[in-house]
């Protein structure tokens, strides 16, 4: 399926959350942090108000609440504004 997001809004691919044990207790995926990073997927074409800086394969991070989770292909992505992503990893 081909994704195109709308105005200021880009399509992200979160990191994997990291497995982690604790003293040899395997921590359950419902306890993981949620990473704060992933990797632009797809990118709108901005508004006449705000011009799109984030292009598809940037490395970005986000906040811990930003974006909306979407299924597609099997594959979970967020979906949030621009404005939501506060650092382009170079």
């Amino acid at each position: 399926m081909n994704v195109k997001p709308l105005a200021d809004r880009v399509l992200i691919e979160p990191a994997p959350a990291e497995t982690k044990t604790v003293g040899g207790i395997i921590i359950p995926d419902t306890a993981k942090e949620k990473p704060l990073k992933g990797t632009v997927v797809a990118v709108g074409n901005g508004t006449k108000d705000e011009e799109m800086v984030l292009k598809t394969g940037d490395q970005v991070l986000y906040g811990k609440y930003a974006g909306t989770e979407v299924e597609i292909d099997g594959t979970k992505y967020l979906i949030m504004r621009q404005s939501d992503v506060v650092a382009i990893l170079s």
